[in-house]
């Protein structure tokens, strides 16, 4: 008669686990990496590898309105410009400067996971981007958001359109929202 070694069992509740993945073929069920408020995030520069993450995070969060729809392929192709918030190997946030001119460049699709939120990342990515278009030589950094509230805190002023003639030659001329648009114009100058 063989012994078999029966292992502890743990109950977990339902606060335990926060989201499951079926494992293809087997029926077992495992805990998906989510944010860690106590874990370290590193802030750094996207690579081309990443660009289906970016993709994922952006295309998450499209329906709640904040956020303009991205290619895989214009993602993979400006990764270098994206600023990313790596908790180990998954990119919890993102955003991407822009370069419209010499003299201006643009935040784009700043998003932060929603499991992430309310932790500063957000802030930090911006203020890097910030540093970032200082240290590029840009006089000006703006957004285009329908919420501006959280760029106006960040240090942001609300101006009219006209007043960033390169995003409207370089986007808004050829958006089916052209005059139409509900956006607000933010801009931070640089010094």
């Amino acid at each position: 008669m063989s012994s078999v070694a029966i292992s502890p069992v743990r109950v977990l509740k339902r606060s335990d686990v926060k989201r499951t993945d079926v494992v293809s073929g087997f029926g077992r069920t495992r805990k998906k990496a989510g944010f860690s408020p106590t874990a370290k995030v590193v802030l750094r520069t996207a690579t081309a590898g990443e660009s289906d993450a970016i993709h994922a995070l952006i295309v998450e969060h499209l329906a709640e309105g904040h956020l303009l729809p991205r290619e895989r392929g214009e993602i993979a192709v400006h990764a270098h410009r994206f600023v990313v918030a790596m908790q180990g190997d998954r990119v919890v946030a993102c955003a991407e400067l822009a370069p419209l001119s010499r003299a201006v460049a643009e935040v784009r699709s700043l998003v932060v996971s929603r499991d992430a939120r309310s932790g500063g990342l957000g802030r930090k990515i911006l203020n890097d981007l910030l540093l970032r278009a200082a240290l590029g030589g840009y006089e000006k950094l703006c957004a285009f958001t329908h919420t501006p509230a959280y760029f106006v805190r960040m240090g942001f002023s609300i101006v009219p359109h006209t007043w960033v003639p390169e995003k409207i030659w370089t986007d808004c001329s050829k958006c089916p929202q052209f005059r139409n648009c509900g956006q607000y114009a933010l801009v931070s100058t640089l010094s």
